[in-house]
């Protein structure tokens, strides 16, 4: 497993390009759609849950707090600087954003984040049991593996802190009795991301109720992190 660590840590994103090609109103549309996507899949209730997205160097713009993500509107959207503090908005930020800007500071490569409570993977993190056994090649290729981060109380910067070892060498971390979050380039990364740990989550559960499960060797996870590194650097 150690092995498999260092394999991880080797193949770090790389660093964000910009996107200056994007509107600010078209990332305000895709916030709405992937919250309605979140809410469609079950990965949220009631108002859990928050996603963001850079718009620049400078400025985050963030779903608004207390608000289902199945009912936003483009316009509801709020804009934040990188201290958190808001710039434009009806509404308040996500009282999450401290756990958003820590990942974009940490993470220059990462243009977008998503936090979701996945029932089966927020079932393991809950369980305190890490999604980080090599079993299923197309998720080595994908996310490596999924660490679980110490519990912390959401919305405080102990939740940031007990994120910051995992950040730079994981795009998608659990968080003890909480849920999950998950990065990448743009929103349609990192919402595909939240949807491939809730189906490793399933394959995981479906392989401890049949009492067995074989993980991948060193050699094979060698192969796969070749594959993984090539992945990375083609920006997917």
């Amino acid at each position: 497993m150690s092995n498999f660590r260092e394999l991880i840590k080797s193949t770090a994103a790389l660093p964000f390009g910009g996107k200056s090609f994007r509107t600010e109103r078209k990332l305000r549309q895709q916030l709405a759609r992937f919250g309605k996507m979140l809410h469609s899949m079950g990965f949220v209730a009631a108002t859990d849950g928050n996603l963001s997205v850079r718009l620049d160097e400078d400025r985050v713009l963030v779903t608004p707090t207390c608000f289902s993500k199945g009912m936003m509107c483009p316009e509801d959207m709020v804009v934040v600087d990188l201290h958190g503090k808001k710039l434009s908005g009806t509404y308040n930020p996500s009282s999450e954003i401290v756990m958003h800007l820590t990942i974009y500071r940490m993470r220059p490569d990462v243009g977008a984040v998503v936090h979701a409570h996945p029932c089966t993977a927020t079932g393991f993190a809950s369980a305190g049991i890490a999604l980080d056994e090599p079993l299923c090649s197309e998720i080595v290729i994908t996310l490596g593996a999924v660490p679980l981060a110490p519990y912390a109380t959401t919305g405080t910067m102990e939740l940031s802190d007990s994120l910051r070892p995992f950040i730079p060498y994981h795009d998608a971390i659990l968080m003890a009795n909480h849920g999950v979050v998950t990065y990448g380039e743009d929103l349609c990364q990192a919402y595909m991301r939240m949807e491939a740990v809730e189906h490793y989550a399933k394959i995981v559960m479906t392989t401890r109720q049949l009492g067995t499960a074989r993980s991948l060797g060193g050699r094979e996870l060698e192969k796969l992190f070749e594959v993984r590194s090539q992945y990375v650097k083609n920006g997917h």
